[in-house]
């Protein structure tokens, strides 16, 4: 019987929510050069996998964090799963901004979030995890509780982990880095000869050169 993770990295593998490039990399944002891209906004876009990942968050919610007042999705990725889930489970849900805006209010939360509440801080993608710690360190200067962070992958950089540990979040995700790559190779996606650049990529993403 397949593990969640498993599940859910085959679905994502799937989908192209997840790509894997070890022999042409991808660039990033940042710049960095990946081996891999995660884009988990498409899984909206196929009702049964949306589904899917909509019951699995709100299960884990259930079973870990049943005290939850309200559920905070983080701008953009995870406003319309955050959404969901709230619905699925009959929560409030406010969605948290990479930065405030430049008119109005000036809102860094958006939605009616009361002070001192338990929140469950909802991310589509963990990579460093600055910005989801960003978003926890909003509603926790808000004057609420975030009683934990989940997310739909992570791909457990070390840096990000101590991130985590350091701001006493405990983060739980469906799948994560180890669980596609397990996958890929299952599937033929990729050649178990490539599994070394893939590892050793992740040990330090920033300064990663493909080519040395």
């Amino acid at each position: 019987m397949k593990t969640l993770e498993s599940l859910v990295a085959e679905k994502l593998l799937k989908i192209k929510a997840v790509k894997l490039q070890p022999a042409n990399p991808f660039t990033w944002a940042s710049g960095w050069k990946s081996p891999i891209y995660c884009d988990n906004r498409k899984t909206l876009s196929y009702p049964t996998i949306r589904t899917f990942i909509k019951v699995e968050l709100a299960r884990i919610i259930c079973e870990k964090y049943p005290q939850a007042d309200a559920v905070a999705g983080v701008a953009t990725g995870a406003i319309a799963q955050g959404a969901l889930v709230a619905d699925l489970l009959g929560l409030p849900f406010v969605y948290i901004r990479a930065t405030p805006k430049d008119h109005g209010l000036e809102n860094l939360i958006e939605g009616e979030l009361k002070p001192g509440s338990k929140v469950v801080v909802i991310e589509d993608l963990v990579s460093t995890g600055g910005s989801s710690l960003k978003a926890v360190k909003a509603v926790r200067n808000f004057g609420c509780d975030v009683v934990g962070m989940v997310a739909i992958f992570t791909h457990g950089f070390p840096v990000a982990e101590q991130q985590f540990r350091e701001a006493k979040v405990v983060l739980t995700t469906l799948s994560n880095y180890d669980a596609v790559i397990d996958e890929a190779v299952r599937t033929d996606y990729i050649d178990e000869s490539e599994i070394a650049i893939l590892q050793e990529w992740r040990k330090d993403p920033a300064n990663w050169n493909p080519d040395a």
